[in-house]
């Protein structure tokens, strides 16, 4: 399927903002886990304050990797315009089904561990 570059350009500047919102989403998130890990002691609690406290490190990888593709891919959108000025609003190119379907996954695994962490936080906050 083709797209327009000016197309690309919108969804990965949308797709920026919303790494920047989760990146702000994580640091809150490994606050609260650090305000459970200093109120309790216990074995098991503590389990799982390392589990969120992974999963958060590897949430954090995802969108420092997804953000330094989707500069990559704004690169490869100018050089294309650069190359060829002419048109280059109206010309179309390879949409970027695999890095959609990529921030789309990233979303939805996202927002169950937040779902996941908030049910952990409400039992013992």
């Amino acid at each position: 399927m083709k797209t327009s570059i000016f197309s690309q350009h919108q969804e990965h500047a949308a797709w920026i903002n919303k790494l920047a919102f989760y990146d702000d989403e994580i640091v809150i998130m490994q606050n609260r886990i650090s305000e459970i890990a200093q109120k309790n002691s216990q074995k098991d609690v503590l389990a799982k304050v390392d589990h969120f406290q992974n999963q958060l490190i590897i949430q954090k990888k995802h969108v420092d990797d997804m953000r330094r593709h989707i500069k990559q891919d704004e690169k490869a959108l100018e050089a294309n315009v650069n190359s060829n000025p002419v048109a280059s609003d109206h010309r179309k190119i390879e949409d970027h089904t695999d890095e959609r379907n990529k921030m789309d996954g990233f979303e939805l695994n996202f927002g169950e561990l937040r779902a996941e962490l908030n049910r952990f936080l409400a039992e013992w906050m």
